[in-house]
């Protein structure tokens, strides 16, 4: 399945259908008179929040979507039939925007939810409604309202708990490939990765949580350079970041800053997000060298670092339970907010 992460539609609600006029004839009715039902109601274009897939990709084949429209009235007093609904299924985790691409419209976060976006056009009346002591026999009849018609984006932010972070080749997806059942793809060549993974990591029998990987950032993301900033939208929803820097580089700090400089151009909020620092591949230094890396990196930036070799599996399980704290801690601060931590 191929990943989209923003999509433009275009949508249009049912209009209402006309009333009728009508009148009685029955043999053994004295008088008769106006018996023209109302229209039927346009259908309401519906959005549904749904969880088994995570991609827009739906939408590159269909961008426009109308609801049905209502039914004639009829006679004997009968009502046309309401016009079906469109419902339009998005992933979890997907935010609608208006047609500027800035105003936020609804927040998808919880499966099963309903969002009414487009409301059907009222039904026309019937001569029946016009019926009085001084017009008792109307021909008046209202056409249907029209529907209402739109567009909007649809901008998905994958829900994870642990954020992915660090340069081309810095080794975040052998880590996600190592910790999760995820099979993203590797190779040593940068922007190995184009779109974001996600991977659910197991801690032990009573715990996991979902991690995602998103291609690296390089110096001058902010201004479109590599592949920019484009996915950073898809750890705003994670509880914690997880900042992976090759040990194997000559200035591993300035790898650390350029990816901190390019956080804080592109959201202030996602640069003060409670991060993990681990330097990888410790396995091509050694444990000894590997250390005085560490300690050197600690000086400089004043961070806690973890050392791991996501092939060696080497401080893999040490990373991982605390992440799994931080992430505990985090949902504890506030229970109103989903993370998506699923203890099993």
């Amino acid at each position: 399945m191929k990943f989209l992460d923003e999509a433009k539609i275009y949508l249009e609600s049912g209009k209402g259908g006309p009333g009728c006029v009508s009148f009685r004839r029955e043999k053994c009715e004295q008088y008769g008179g106006p018996n023209g039902g109302d229209g039927g109601r346009g259908g309401d274009v519906v959005v549904e929040v749904i969880e088994d897939t995570n991609t827009l990709i739906d939408f590159r084949y269909q961008q426009h979507f109308r609801a049905g429209a209502g039914e004639n009235g009829k006679g004997s007093d009968r009502s046309g039939a309401k016009g079906d609904h469109c419902v339009i299924k998005v992933p979890v985790g997907t935010v609608i925007l208006g047609e500027d691409k800035e105003t936020e419209l609804f927040d998808c976060v919880t499966a099963g939810e309903k969002f009414v976006v487009l409301k059907g056009g009222d039904g026309g009346k019937g001569n029946a409604h016009y019926k009085s002591s001084t017009n008792q026999a109307p021909r008046k009849s209202t056409p249907g309202y029209p529907g209402d018609e739109t567009s909007m984006w649809l901008r998905l932010k994958l829900i994870a708990d642990v954020g992915l972070l660090g340069l081309p080749n810095a080794g975040k997806s052998t880590f996600l490939s190592v910790v999760s059942n995820a099979k993203p793809k590797i190779a040593d060549y940068p922007f190995t990765t184009l779109h974001p993974n996600l991977g659910v990591v197991q801690v032990d029998q009573a715990r996991e949580f979902v991690i995602a990987d998103i291609p690296g950032l390089i110096e001058g993301a902010s201004d479109g350079h590599g592949l920019g900033t484009r996915f950073l939208g898809h750890v705003e929803r994670c509880s914690a970041l997880l900042h992976l820097v090759d040990c194997t580089i000559d200035d591993p700090v300035e790898s650390y800053r350029t990816i901190r400089n390019e956080l804080k151009k592109y959201k202030t909020e996602l640069h003060d997000r409670t991060e993990i620092v681990a330097l990888t591949k410790i396995d091509s230094l050694g444990d000894e060298l590997a250390e005085d890396v560490r300690q050197s990196f600690e000086k400089e930036t004043g961070i806690k670092t973890f050392l791991i070799s996501s092939i060696a599996k080497q401080g893999v399980t040490e990373l991982l339970r605390e992440l799994t704290r931080i992430i505990l801690d985090e949902k504890t601060k506030d229970d109103d907010v989903d993370y998506s931590f699923n203890p099993v």
